[in-house]
């Protein structure tokens, strides 16, 4: 188990540092959509490639912050259920969630969407729009980012396996608060 763990950590410190990146391309997305607009309105030009390279951040920001999300156990919970269970009840919901829902959907999502990544790589995909940027690295974003919430779901399985095991979890975040109403 104590192999598994260390994996575990390793899994988590990696999320964390893409975490970290994209809090920064949140901001640097900002930067860019007003800098664009002020371009724009103020002198009368305007780029597709910094439009595309907003909705590359935001992809990004989306597809590899899900796995740092997990992590952090901050995603939407609409369970009744769940907050009305002992702390062992819940990390029993986790973990059959992680290996009924969570693993099996990410993998199959990552799996499906590599062709469609592969088909853009091929064909050296770029984007219609004059000016605008490459495709295909964009398109990689989603089979690596669904195989990044998947390793973040094995994870989150080991630690709770671990800690039902007796095992002590320094980086389990199982808990659930109600959200304020």
């Amino acid at each position: 188990m104590r192999l598994l763990l260390s994996f575990s950590t390793l899994i988590d410190a990696m999320n964390e540092k893409i975490g970290v990146i994209c809090n920064w391309l949140v901001l640097l997305a900002c930067v860019v959509s007003a800098g664009n607009a002020m371009v724009r309105y103020a002198y009368d030009q305007s780029s597709n490639a910094w439009l595309e390279v907003q909705w590359y951040m935001f992809a990004v920001i989306v597809m590899f912050g899900a796995a740092y999300t997990l992590r952090k156990n901050e995603h939407v919970r609409v369970d009744i259920l769940y907050m009305t269970l002992s702390r062992r009840g819940q990390l029993w919901i986790d973990i059959l969630g992680t290996l009924v829902f969570l693993i099996p959907t990410c993998a199959i999502l990552a799996w499906l969407s590599w062709p469609f990544f592969m088909q853009s790589y091929n064909v050296f995909e770029h984007s219609s729009n004059a000016g605008g940027l490459l495709r295909w690295p964009i398109k990689l974003v989603l089979p690596v980012g669904f195989a990044l919430v998947a390793l973040q779901g094995i994870s989150e399985l080991i630690k709770r396996v671990a800690f039902l095991n007796d095992y002590a979890v320094d980086s389990l975040e199982a808990h659930y608060e109600r959200p304020t109403q």
